[in-house]
């Protein structure tokens, strides 16, 4: 049997020639990502192991994002040891508040992960960049450390699932409701520790930000990574930040699939994922009854221009509905200054919402949006589990910020298109095809 894109990427990367389900391989990585959450405890394990120095200063990124601005003198001190790691060991990817931004956004926005690449990091949703066709995962905290010190990691090498999309999403339908119907159609454990590779026709109606929210949640199926082919709108997107060729796997004509699943992007509508778990997904015309006290939009799932251009049509020349707090996290400095140039930050101030700096505080309950008992948000986040954004007496339904947009305003769970809304949800100017994949070395 032939092997699939993250196979052939786990041979490359282990210096063999083929590779198969379920083996047990050493492999060298291109990336090693920590946060201020996880990052810390693999600096103290680094320091027990005598580690004099990191494999490569250029390939540690350090991300202080989910209590940064710090909330509290445990986040300050949790900030100080990773600014005064990345000073000792010169570290050229630290990311300081003021330049940071949510890490997930940030990573493929600094071109710092290109097709063709292994990254781990210790943050579950690292397989963010499975949409670049990079093989990316989440570690622990001591598999971080062994890899700053290495530039290698222990895989076994997962079976696959195939998703073969066709058809076009309809307005107002993206990237978020896509997975959250693939979510709710597989379930949480429907791609334990699998391969999920997304493939067919339909994947020229979604634009980069769709496939990045995508691939970020195939750990909410239980995947291992998610991971997308290298087309013409990626290999475009790759060459204007990396700034190095990519280099690109296609999976064989007979790869080895677990199953391939057929997903017709024409019939999904608006997905809400309701408490408590993503795959409890319904329709969102189906939850009209359903009041929220608060709305995020934002994240690392959807904190993009993309996102927020949507909300922002949405909300323009519109008001939050009376008693629904409503906060908009641009993903990173970048785009809140893009958002900035293009009236958005304007229209949801004046819509009254409140705009943050970039954080993953309220997707993890940590600040920014903490929930009471009995309290009830619609978020872009990417968890919905009890006690996951506040209270355990809280709760959470996910969704897309079309959704999310239409729900501030009405203050129940809204459809937008059965709700007057306006806004173009075309394809962004980086997902309209273009030629020229210079420099792009692809590999069959």
């Amino acid at each position: 049997m032939g092997m699939t894109m993250t196979q052939k990427i786990l041979a490359a990367h282990a210096g063999r020639d083929r590779v198969g389900p379920g083996e047990i391989l050493e492999a060298r990585v291109d990336l090693v990502l920590g946060n201020d959450i996880t990052a810390p405890l693999a600096i103290q394990e680094f320091s027990r192991i005598g580690a004099p120095r990191v494999f490569d200063r250029r390939k540690v990124v350090l991300v202080p994002d989910h209590f940064a601005p710090n909330k509290d003198i445990k986040a300050a001190e949790q900030c100080r040891l990773m600014r005064e790691f990345a000073r000792e060991q010169r570290i050229v990817n630290y990311f300081e508040v003021g330049a940071m931004g949510i890490e997930h956004v940030l990573l493929p926005e600094k071109g710092l992960v290109a097709a063709g690449d292994a990254v781990v990091g210790a943050d579950s949703h690292t397989c963010t960049y499975g949409a670049l066709g990079a093989f990316a995962t989440g570690v622990g905290s001591t598999d971080m450390a062994v890899a700053m010190a290495t530039g290698k990691c222990w895989f076994r090498v997962p079976r696959a699932i195939r998703f073969e999309l066709g058809g076009q999403p309809a307005r107002h339908v993206a990237g978020k409701d896509v997975i959250l119907h693939i979510i709710g159609l597989i379930g949480v454990d429907g791609a334990n520790y699998r391969s999920m590779e997304f493939g067919g026709p339909g994947l020229r109606h979604l634009s980069m930000d769709s496939r990045l929210t995508m691939a970020n949640m195939a750990i909410e199926a239980g995947a291992k990574n998610g991971i997308f082919p290298v087309d013409d709108i990626c290999s475009d997107y790759i060459l204007a930040r990396a700034g190095r060729p990519g280099r690109v796997f296609e999976p064989d004509g007979d790869a080895d699939y677990e199953k391939v699943i057929g997903i017709d992007l024409g019939r999904i509508r608006p997905t809400v994922a309701c408490p408590h778990l993503p795959s409890n997904t319904r329709p969102a015309a189906e939850l009209g009854h359903i009041a929220v006290d608060q709305v995020v939009i934002g994240s690392c799932t959807n904190g993009r221009m993309e996102d927020l251009r949507t909300a922002a049509a949405l909300l323009k020349g519109k008001r939050v509905a009376p008693g629904v707090r409503t906060i908009v996290i641009p993903g990173t400095q970048e785009i809140y200054m893009q958002a900035l140039k293009e009236g958005l930050i304007e229209i949801f101030i004046a819509a009254g919402a409140a705009v943050s700096t970039p954080t993953c505080g309220p997707c993890l309950g940590g600040h920014m949006g903490i929930l009471a008992r009995g309290e009830r948000a619609l978020a872009t986040t990417n968890r919905n589990f009890r006690g996951r954004m506040g209270h355990a007496e809280s709760e959470i339904y996910l969704a897309g910020p079309a959704v999310a947009a239409a729900t501030a305003v009405t203050g129940k769970i809204a459809d937008p298109s059965m709700n007057g809304g306006a806004g173009d949800r075309g394809l962004s100017p980086e997902a309209r095809p273009r030629r020229g994949r210079k420099g792009v070395r692809r590999e069959n």
